[in-house]
C-alpha cells in the first residue's frame, strides 16, 4: 500500500467544500474495519483512507498549509499505513467512568503485547506495539496503542483461499477471543496486502 504524499491532500479550501461527503464515506469504511475484543477493547483497522483522513483533520485543525509542516504530518502519519505483509491498528481501550478507567489502565499494563492474530491452520501473530513511542509508565497504561502485525507469505495465502480469522487479547485481567472476525471484514482486510 503507498504511502500518502503531499499531493494526495486536498488544499484547506477544498477539504472544506469536500469535508461532509469525505468525513461520511471515512467513517463508513473505519466502521468495516473495526473490531470490538470484548467489552472494553476496540482494534481499528488502518490503512491509507483512514490515515488521509486523520493527516486532513489535522491539517484542518491545526491550519497547517506550509510544505514543511504537512511533510511533518505525513511523517507522523504514513507509518500507519499498512506495508504489504502487515496489519496496522490503533488499540483503544475504552472505559465511560473516568474512576474505573484509571483503576483499568492501572491493572492493564503491557496489553499491547498480549494482544494477536490468528489465521486458521497457523501459529497466532502478537503485535509488535507503540514502535514509534513508549505508551505506558510504571503506574498506567495508555488508552490507545498502535499495533503491527507481520502476517507470512503462508498465512496470507490461507486467508485469500478462505481461511478463518481470530483475533484475541490474553492478558492476565482482560482475556477475550473473537473465534471468527466476520467474514466481510476479512476479505476487506485482505486489500492491506496489495
Amino acid at each position: 500500500m503507498h504511502k500518502l504524499a503531499a499531493t494526495d491532500l486536498m488544499g484547506l479550501e477544498q477539504y472544506a467544500r469536500e469535508r461532509p461527503a469525505f468525513r461520511a464515506r471515512v467513517l463508513r469504511h473505519k466502521g468495516e474495519r473495526q473490531l470490538a475484543v470484548g467489552p472494553n477493547v476496540t482494534w481499528c483497522f488502518e490503512d491509507r483512507l483512514t490515515v488521509q483522513y486523520q493527516v486532513q483533520e489535522m491539517l484542518r485543525t491545526e491550519r497547517i498549509f506550509e510544505p514543511q509542516g504537512i511533510a511533518a504530518e505525513l511523517g507522523a502519519y504514513n507509518p500507519l499505513i499498512p506495508d504489504g505483509s502487515n496489519w496496522k491498528v490503533t488499540l483503544l481501550i475504552e472505559f465511560a467512568q473516568p474512576a474505573e478507567r484509571a483503576r483499568a489502565l492501572a491493572r492493564l499494563k503491557g496489553i499491547e503485547d498480549a494482544c494477536w492474530v490468528q489465521v486458521a491452520g497457523h501459529t497466532r501473530v502478537f503485535a509488535i506495539a507503540d514502535e514509534d513511542l513508549e505508551r505506558e509508565n510504571e503506574e498506567k497504561t495508555s488508552a490507545v496503542h498502535f499495533l503491527r502485525f507481520e502476517l507470512t507469505a503462508g498465512m496470507i495465502a490461507s486467508l485469500r483461499a478462505g481461511a478463518t480469522l481470530a483475533a484475541g487479547v490474553d492478558h492476565e485481567h482482560y482475556r477475550y477471543v473473537v473465534h471468527e472476525v466476520p467474514a466481510a471484514m476479512r476479505l476487506g482486510l485482505l486489500a492491506d496486502f496489495a
